[in-house]
């Protein structure tokens, strides 16, 4: 299946550049088998395999799915927590040339209904029960959805009885012997130029997730450039706290660790006390986590631990910059900071090198390649310095929405934007807010992350939102929700204050305080919520 956008032109000018190879992932799963064949690769708490190990289980379930009559191009779908089998499923449908779905274990009949509809789905690799959850038997019932649905893998070592037809033990269908004519699956092999290899999903407008196809060449191109920030190696080991099915934990473990022959430790289920058991007994240097998991353990006493953290990556919702100053200080690591979405793909990312105020205040440098441009309302570049919306060009951006051309977020060019306001900062970008989120204050726009990043410094405030209010005279006002530190008041005279020390234009100053005891947030993303902040402002204006 070939990829919607990518034209033989912007092949070439990515090869050309040096930014695209004729690589696959599975390549380096090769390399390393053959290189450091006794050295651990992935571990979970029932399975730990070398690189030799893992390449022979990957080529023999790629082998068996061959064998079954799965054709190239056919797509199979993964939903397993963080486990072993399904880790190096993933890389096995890469190997048999299946088109690869990885979803989170949570997703439940509703979600996934689109997806094995949309996708014609083949096969699936599953647990049987996970959580007390029957995987097999909502499986049984999404079987309906595609006339090519063939074949059920479980991650468990047994069938159970009453099992549908064709379902098979993933772990007993890969026992024995490495095939013997590779050649086969030489012939599945992806052109990384051309060919969708895998999809991702994220959020459509309709609350249903949107699929995205990627062909190889730019993911790896993406790994490289984060291993590069990240000074990632072999020496690592990378734990998945969070599921590697999401970008958080998945980035560094599945697409990049393997680069670099780093190894990779799964944890199946988290607890507070089972990752930092886990990261202590494993020798862990960097974690994958969403700001939940963080919160979590820093409410462990985690100075009895000797984690032994160089970095942590945090991703997948907002982590307040109180609760990243807490962790640096008592995990004795840094944290990263980066943008992208699944949507449009990689953009930018901090150097676990970089000074704290850039790493907290910024997203870091353009990855290599990325072209970037800030553009006001009517498409002009803004001023050196003007914050402006972000837009960007380059080899780190998925080939588009699945079967769906029409809904592309790329113009002609390639040229696409992540609706974000930002300026340059010492060759960083530094994010104003959405687009949407601007206030607009007697025709002066004001981005409110720059006055959230700046009151984030102020020693009585652990937390801050600022949102705009109707105002019959301005049009808008600012407004500044604030958190306080445990024990602490905060007046509106203080905050002035500290404002003008950091020389904020007047016209920035927040003209209300509101003190809560918590700021809402979106679901279980820690993300503020701003919608409810404006709707109780736009009550009590006035």
């Amino acid at each position: 299946m070939r990829v919607i956008r990518y034209t033989e032109e912007v092949i070439t000018e990515f090869r050309d550049a040096g930014y695209w190879k004729d690589e696959t992932f599975y390549d380096y799963w090769a390399r390393n088998a053959r290189e450091m064949p006794d050295k651990e690769a992935v571990v979970d708490s029932r399975y730990r395999v070398t690189w030799s190990q893992a390449r022979d289980l990957v080529d023999r379930m790629a082998y068996r799915w061959v064998e079954m009559g799965l054709s190239k191009g056919d797509r199979i779908l993964i939903q397993a927590p963080n486990e072993v089998y399904a880790f190096l499923a993933r890389i096995a449908a890469e190997r048999a040339g299946l088109v690869s779905l990885l979803v989170y274990a949570y997703m439940r009949e509703k979600e996934l209904s689109y997806m094995v509809e949309k996708m014609a789905v083949a096969a699936v690799v599953i647990p049987h029960v996970y959580r007390g959850f029957d995987y097999l038997a909502m499986h049984r019932d999404l079987r309906k959805l595609s006339p090519n649905f063939r074949y059920i893998f479980l991650l468990s070592e047994e069938v159970p009885a009453g099992a549908p037809p064709d379902t098979y033990s993933l772990v007993r269908l890969t026992a024995g012997k490495t095939t013997e004519n590779p050649a086969v699956l030489e012939e599945r092999r992806f052109d990384p130029f051309r060919e969708v290899a895998f999809l991702t999903s994220t959020t459509g407008t309709t609350g249903l997730p949107k699929l995205v196809e990627w062909n190889i060449a730019p993911r790896l191109c993406t790994s490289k450039a984060r291993n590069d920030i990240w000074n990632l190696g072999p020496q690592d080991t990378a734990a998945a706290i969070a599921p590697f099915a999401g970008g958080a934990a998945g980035t560094l473990t599945y697409f990049a660790a393997p680069l670099v022959g780093a190894k990779t430790v799964l944890l199946e289920e988290f607890t507070p006390g089972k990752a930092l058991e886990l990261i202590q007994k494993e020798k862990a240097t960097c974690i994958g986590v969403v700001p939940t998991h963080l919160i979590r353990m820093l409410e462990q006493p985690v100075e009895e631990y000797d984690p032994g953290l160089r970095f942590i990556r945090s991703a997948g919702g907002y982590l307040p910059p109180d609760v990243a100053q807490e962790a640096e200080r008592r995990l004795s690591a840094v944290i990263t900071s980066d943008l992208g979405t699944q949507d449009v793909g990689s953009v930018s990312g901090c150097r676990v090198t970089d000074a704290a105020d850039l790493r907290r205040r910024t997203v870091g440098r353009p990855l290599s390649g990325n072209v970037v441009r800030l553009l006001d309302e009517g498409g002009n570049t803004v001023p050196e310095g003007e914050p402006g919306q972000l837009w960007f060009r380059g080899p780190h951006s998925p080939a588009g929405y699945y079967r769906e051309p029409e809904s592309t977020v790329f113009d002609p060019q390639g040229w696409t934007t992540t609706g974000d306001m930002v300026k340059w900062d010492a060759g960083c970008l530094w994010i104003m807010g959405r687009a949407k989120d601007m206030i607009i204050r007697g025709g002066q726009n004001i981005y409110p992350a720059e006055i959230e990043g700046l009151l984030q410094e102020h020693p009585k405030i652990k937390v801050v939102a600022v949102v705009g209010y109707p105002d019959r005279e301005f049009g808008e006002r600012t407004c500044a929700f604030v958190v306080a530190k445990p024990g602490e008041t905060v007046t509106m005279e203080e905050i002035s204050g500290f404002l003008r020390g950091k020389r904020l234009a007047s016209f920035k100053l927040p003209e209300r305080l509101e003190i809560v005891d918590n700021l809402p947030v979106v679901g279980d993303s820690g993300k503020v919520d701003k919608k409810v902040l404006k709707e109780r402002m736009a009550r009590n204006a006035g």
